[in-house]
């Protein structure tokens, strides 16, 4: 019994800082750990990680609007796109065959991580608010729409496209593109957890409650401090956390 707890622990560190920090996505990393690990179907795991998501990305999301740093009014329009255009990136992958990319989210949160410690986000709340309402509107669907289909058609990396189009199209600073990041996969991982369980029937629910509570924990962790620190630090541990993760699930890959 003692094997699944620290399997499931290492699991909830890792994607809990991941989602407190930096938005990701639980199902990055406790995916491919309980896969390798624990040998679990991968749909299963799938679901399960994305339950973890749920009550982490929520309450990380309260954390960071607390601190004034969530733009919920384009976070909605955001996730509307993303919801709709992620059956329609799925049912245009379904009709061509071997496409499949099984490591873009981990080379994207590889990547996306030495971004942030080399070219850090400095923009400025200042800087946010010089934006149009209307044009942010319209920039949030569009950016949404793009979102969801690659998220449909490649099947992994919703997370870190959210925080790269966040901050280097929508030009958010970097605490509000996490904030904005989380609430809306909070959405969207109760809607996948949902359908995972549903169509897959119920998982271990010792596992399943376990990966929950620890992701949960190390989540409002991860959001506590990253809403008190500077934007230079925060760019740095952002950028370490997203490069050791990526560097991890990719060595957790190779196992499978």
């Amino acid at each position: 019994m003692l094997y699944p707890v620290i399997i499931c622990l290492l699991a909830g560190i890792g994607a809990g800082l991941g989602t407190g920090f930096a938005g990701m996505s639980a199902a990055a990393v406790i995916s491919p750990m309980l896969i390798t690990f624990l040998h679990m179907p991968a749909y299963t795991a799938v679901g399960i990680a994305l339950a973890s998501d749920v009550l982490a990305s929520a309450a990380s999301a309260y954390t960071y609007h607390k601190n004034g740093n969530l733009d919920v009014r384009n976070g909605l329009i955001m996730m509307a796109s993303v919801l709709l255009f992620t059956m329609v990136g799925s049912w245009i992958s379904s009709l061509v065959p071997n496409t499949a990319m099984g490591g873009f989210s981990t080379v994207m949160t590889f990547f996306l991580g030495i971004k942030f410690i080399v070219k850090p986000v400095m923009t400025t709340k200042e800087t946010m608010g010089a934006v149009s309402a209307r044009k942010r509107a319209v920039q949030s669907a569009v950016c949404g729409m793009l979102v969801g289909f690659i998220c449909g058609f490649v099947g992994a990396g919703g997370g870190m496209m959210m925080l790269l189009v966040l901050t280097s199209v929508l030009g958010y600073e970097l605490k509000t593109a996490v904030g904005t990041s989380v609430f809306i996969m909070a959405f969207t991982a109760l809607t996948g957890s949902l359908s995972h369980f549903v169509i897959g029937g119920a998982p271990d629910p010792v596992v399943l409650g376990l990966c929950m509570l620890f992701t949960l924990v190390f989540a409002q962790i991860g959001a506590r401090i990253a809403n008190h620190s500077t934007p230079a630090t925060l760019n740095r541990v952002v950028g370490v956390i997203l490069v050791i993760l990526g560097g991890s699930i990719f060595a957790v890959n190779l196992l499978t």
